[in-house]
């Protein structure tokens, strides 16, 4: 594939600075990564890193005391070590010594630039602060206080023990800043961190460019020169570009292209092995049908026999192969998503079963079974074919589309009596999908949209969160992952996955279960 080299004014003032804007230069023998973000950027402020678009880029610029490998363990970063008491309610985190914030000109010498546990004091405060409002404040919320034991050692103590804390401070909402930029300076805009890559330009919806920070801390890294983000809108128009060689890399696929790019399997077709790499791997979400549960339901699906029926009445491998070309899993193991340690495969779930939904029917004792299954026009086809499915074991389901907005807002309050709903995870620990089913979380004080409540789910639960071993906390949540199923209170549809094509000179390149863009390892061939 034949790679163009980039010539136009913008960029170049940005690669050097001792050209002028009219100048051209040959950036042939710098290592840039190119991606396109359709979405846009709202900010570079990790206080607002709250959707792909604004962390993706974040990440790039920012670190935390802690950070995710691909396999979603939480492993050190600016924070060397740390210990946790047995009571899991105070953590002492011990910071590295060699990690300097960006050059600035605000920065007088480089100990002005070194990173301290007061320049995480700070971070957190702000995180919190009422006058900024971030929508990360709540990771805060179970903090009870964070204190500089001194410039190397942190101190944070809980309200409550909540085992996976540590997740939470790999956020990009939890990224260390330094008070006298950010007090100084408009900091969504020119933002200064201590990340592999610091930021030098950014012109909204045109135009954003990193460059390498040849004073990062992790020996070696990065390897690219520079990143260039573009801002194409059109899906279709950058896919285009990445099969051109413009931009090195794409997540998701437009549905115009599924079927010309993958096979039915979902693998690449062969006019493009060998020109583009696809990478394919669990991604931390889980489709699903919801049941309100509340007793002043009185839909049919208050009948756990009709519930049951539902789960075992459509085939969710048929689903995934026409309907998504086999881009996901389908959920036959409960509700935690593959990706995650705590998923289990040997978890007893619901497989296509349609004599076993005709007995389940009968013992219903209900005759003229109807449902209304709310869901948005993007789904559309997945529930007609769950309706057609279900009409051939006696169930009858009217579809009801609802805007998008409106739909969320209903599912949040627990208007609907039956919903398709799906929960992307925020942190990578199943804590994070079980607190949906908690009775204490009932909506709006928390995500319980079914009203699901079970005293011996709740017991699980409490134990499970005052459980430092990971392994006796995973215990808990497959006990509660199967409860779930017993109860029948969701329909698990697939567990998703995350589709990213990737230029054939790219290497290093990493994806993990949270769909997180971590590019300080990422090298570039400059041979083609």
């Amino acid at each position: 594939m034949i790679r163009p080299l980039i010539h136009f004014c913008l960029f170049i003032c940005v690669l050097s600075l001792s050209f002028s804007c009219r100048n051209t230069v040959d950036d042939s023998n710098l290592s840039i990564f190119k991606y396109n973000e359709s979405a846009g950027i709202t900010s570079l402020d990790p206080a607002f890193a709250k959707d792909q678009a604004n962390i993706w880029a974040v990440n790039q610029l920012f670190n935390g005391l802690v950070q995710l490998d691909s396999n979603l363990n939480v492993q050190p970063c600016i924070a060397h070590s740390w210990g946790i008491t047995e009571d899991a309610l105070t953590y002492t985190f011990h910071l590295r010594n060699d990690v300097l914030f960006h050059e600035h000109p605000l920065f007088t010498s480089e100990k002005d630039r070194k990173v301290s546990a007061q320049d995480f004091v700070y971070s957190f405060g702000r995180l919190t602060d009422k006058t900024i409002a971030s929508p990360g404040a709540w990771v805060m919320n179970n903090v009870a206080n964070y204190v500089a034991i001194d410039d190397s050692t942190l101190r944070i103590s809980l309200k409550q023990p909540f085992p996976p804390f540590l997740g939470l401070l790999s956020m990009s909402y939890c990224s260390v800043v330094p008070k006298i930029i950010v007090e100084n300076t408009s900091f969504r805009d020119a933002p200064i961190g201590a990340g592999p890559f610091h930021f030098q330009l950014w012109k909204e919806n045109v135009k954003l460019v990193f460059r390498k920070n040849n004073h990062y801390f992790e020996d070696g890294l990065p390897f690219l020169d520079a990143i260039s983000v573009t801002f194409i809108k059109d899906k279709q128009t950058a896919f285009l570009e990445f099969l051109k060689g413009n931009i090195d890399f794409i997540s998701g696929l437009d549905p115009s292209f599924k079927d010309e790019v993958l096979t039915s399997d979902g693998v690449l077709r062969d006019e493009y092995i060998g020109e583009i790499q696809l990478q394919s791997l669990p991604y931390l979400n889980t489709e699903y049908l919801g049941f309100l549960m509340d007793d002043n339901n009185t839909s049919a699906s208050q009948s756990i026999e009709v519930r049951k029926a539902i789960n075992y009445g459509f085939d969710r491998k048929k689903m995934i192969t026409y309907l998504r070309n086999n881009i996901g899993t389908p959920a036959v193991n409960g509700f935690i998503p593959k990706g995650l340690p705590s998923f289990s495969d040997t978890l007893r779930g619901y497989d296509y079963n349609p004599e076993r939904a005709k007995e389940l029917i009968r013992a219903s004792k209900l005759e003229d079974i109807k449902v209304t299954l709310n869901t948005t026009s993007s789904y559309l086809d997945l529930c007609e074919f769950i309706q057609n499915q279900l009409s051939e074991i006696g169930i009858s389901v009217s579809i009801n589309i609802n805007p998008p907005s409106t739909h969320r807002q209903m599912v949040a309050t627990s208007k609907l009596d039956f919903f398709r709903g799906s929960w992307i995870a925020d942190y990578a620990d199943a804590e994070n999908y079980l607190a949906l089913f908690y009775s204490k979380n009932f909506c709006p004080n928390g995500p319980n949209y079914t009203h699901f409540s079970n005293d011996k789910y709740d017991a699980y639960y409490e134990a499970a969160m005052v459980e430092v071993s990971l392994e006796k906390r995973q215990y808990y949540y497959q006990l509660m992952n199967q409860l779930i199923i017993d109860e029948s209170a969701i329909v698990p549809l697939y567990y998703d996955q995350v589709i990213r094509f990737v230029q054939n000179d790219i290497s290093g390149f990493e994806s993990n279960a949270m769909n997180l863009l971590q590019l300080k390892r990422v090298k570039k061939n400059q041979s083609k």
